[in-house]
């Protein structure tokens, strides 16, 4: 994602890198120099030895793969009248990762950021200070809004949780003695029964144009129990009670979790909601 900061009036590119983080225009940074030939101002400061030294130091610390031979053979030449170094060459020589250039229409020259600050400090000091400040500044509002999005996505969850369970009957119908009495050959129908009324078939045969089955449409709060519910069987089954009493016992666990469930989200929803616009 590209980002533009403002210092002393000149806007400079941001760029993010995944593996090396935030990159800098040195293109634009060396139009505080010149408008007309920001390129030469790359150049001129890549022909020094302090230069190419530090640029290879912040190499050997973040790139694995630099090619220091080639890197001492562009050494040897610095300071020598011919010697030109673009970032081009840099990068295909050395295979460095600190710098980037990009062609075309809008070409320029990346760097990473203590790259970029170190060519800024070159090219003025007073002019490095404000970019600095305003990367501080663009940097503390990103996280200011990471914030703010995490939390508004949190209360958008929420609310979601809410409304589902609203619309799906969050609360379990009561099972009447006639259902209860039912035996249900699958031990999973026992828990379908239990939580949502209905068997997998039923419910499939009351939603044809539906792909999956009844769990794929359960809400969070419906999962949730489900869990406690298997568990809870598996406890019983083992202590010898009966399909039809299991059944039973189950719904009306069903319907009290499910309540319990209800007021912790609807309390969690109230609270984000009402926090949604600090800061």
């Amino acid at each position: 994602m590209k980002q533009v900061l403002q210092a002393a009036g000149y806007e400079i590119a941001v760029t993010a890198n995944p593996n090396y983080g935030d990159y800098l225009s040195l293109t634009d940074i060396a139009r505080f120099k010149t408008r007309e030939n920001p390129g030469y101002v790359i150049q001129n400061w890549m022909r020094t030895r302090n230069t190419i030294r530090f640029l290879a130091l912040w190499e050997n610390f973040h790139n694995a793969d630099f090619n220091c031979l080639e890197f001492e053979a562009i050494e040897r030449e610095a300071g020598l009248n011919s010697f030109v170094l673009t970032p081009k060459r840099w990068i295909e020589q050395t295979g460095a990762v600190g710098m980037q250039t990009k062609q075309g229409r809008y070409a320029a020259t990346f760097a990473h950021q203590d790259i970029a600050f170190e060519f800024a400090s070159w090219v003025s000091p007073e002019f490095k200070l404000y970019i600095i400040t305003e990367f501080q500044r663009l940097k503390a509002e990103e996280q200011r809004q990471f914030g703010w999005s995490a939390r508004r996505e949190l209360t958008k969850l929420n609310y979601r949780i809410h409304t589902d369970a609203i619309k799906q009957k969050l609360i379990p119908v009561e099972l009447t003695p006639k259902q209860v009495s039912l035996v249900y050959a699958d031990e999973a129908d026992v828990l379908n029964m239990a939580m949502f009324g209905m068997t997998a078939r039923q419910w499939r045969d009351a939603n044809p144009g539906k792909q999956g089955n009844i769990r794929d449409y359960a809400s969070i709060n419906e999962l949730i129990c489900l869990a406690n519910l298997e568990s809870l069987n598996a406890v019983m089954i083992d202590e010898g009670i009966s399909q039809s009493q299991r059944l039973y016992k189950l719904n009306k666990t069903a319907i009290h979790q499910m309540q319990v469930l209800e007021e912790v989200h609807s309390h969690n929803l109230l609270t984000d909601t009402n926090n949604t616009c600090e800061n």
